[in-house]
């Protein structure tokens, strides 16, 4: 699939990346950090033209998160329904939820890159809760920032191993994915530990 978008990215340049950006971020199966990788790699070839593939990449997946949030926010009963019959999506929804929980709008920040596959969930997770939309815009805008600018200029620079870079950057995103999420499962664990054993209030 990913030497499908590579080539897509070939044929069609700017309206792919956008598209693409777009609707990773409505939870589709798109290998969208290789279509952002082959975005820089084109750049740097003169193919095509570096501030528009960010721009263009950073403008739509942004977007696509909004999409989200205003999805979650006006059907989360019916999202949550349609998921049920759907058990690995519904248990990707349930974490978003508890991140969103206990993170709140900075939960936003990291899923948008640090946690990428869970961003969808957490997009429709911070709708249905009812975050602020400005907090959720400016920490959504910040993450997707370094989401973009990360993966566009690996793309830029190293393009000329774009099948090896693909592989190694699939491979360190699920690894960045795995330990955020540890991190996050460890601090909760000791912030209970702590709270269980303060002396009760009188």
């Amino acid at each position: 699939m990913t030497d499908l978008f590579f080539s897509l990215v070939a044929n069609w340049g700017l309206l792919i990346i956008g598209l693409s950006a777009y609707f990773s971020c409505l939870a589709m199966p798109i290998p969208t950090f290789a279509v952002m990788l082959a975005g820089g790699a084109f750049a740097a070839a003169g193919d095509l033209v570096l501030w528009q593939v960010i721009t263009v990449a950073y403008t739509a997946a942004v977007a696509g998160d909004q999409t989200g949030f205003q999805l979650g926010r006006f059907g989360g009963q019916w999202l949550t329904a349609r998921l049920v019959d759907r058990p690995q999506r519904a248990a990707l929804f349930a974490r978003a939820v508890k991140v969103v929980d206990r993170w709140g709008t900075v939960g936003v920040f990291f899923s948008t890159w640090a946690a990428a596959p869970l961003g969808p969930w957490v997009n429709f997770a911070a709708g249905a809760a009812r975050l602020s939309r400005w907090r959720f815009t400016l920490w959504d805008a910040l993450g997707e920032a370094i989401w973009v600018a990360a993966y566009v200029s690996l793309g830029y620079f190293f393009g000329t191993r774009l099948d090896a870079l693909t592989e190694l950057v699939a491979d360190w995103g699920g690894l960045i994915t795995a330990l955020c999420l540890a991190t996050a499962a460890c601090i909760g664990l000791i912030r209970h530990t702590q709270n269980s054993h303060k002396p009760p209030d009188h």
